[in-house]
């Protein structure tokens, strides 16, 4: 065997080698890639139920100040309808918008005379 077919073989398989340490190489930087992605949705993941818990202690805290209100709301309808005699209650007329209290025009001598 002459010495440069044995350097012929050396160089080829050197260069093969260099081919399958870069494909190697760049299989190494995908799955990274792909590691650093399921890290970040993992991270994510875990942060979302503290999210989620903060959102439904919010709206648990809100749902506790519309029951108070309600229930400020019927003691003020309840007291208030005891104290009103019936014909003290104000008349109601539906308009575009709505239910609304009519206001009563106050009389005066001349819508009296008439």
């Amino acid at each position: 065997m002459t010495s440069s077919s044995v350097s012929f073989r050396i160089s080829r398989h050197a260069e093969d080698l260099a081919e399958t340490l870069h494909a190697l190489s760049q299989r190494l930087v995908a799955m990274e890639q792909r590691l650093g992605v399921m890290d970040l949705q993992l991270t994510r993941l875990r942060e979302q139920p503290r999210e989620d818990a903060a959102e439904l202690a919010g709206l648990a805290e809100m749902d506790a100040h519309i029951e108070r209100l309600l229930l400020d709301c019927r003691e003020l309808l309840a007291s208030g309808s005891d104290q009103l005699q019936p014909e003290e209650a104000l008349p109601l007329q539906q308009g575009g918008s709505g239910w609304s209290v009519r206001p009563e025009a106050p009389e005066d001598d001349f819508h009296k005379a008439a």
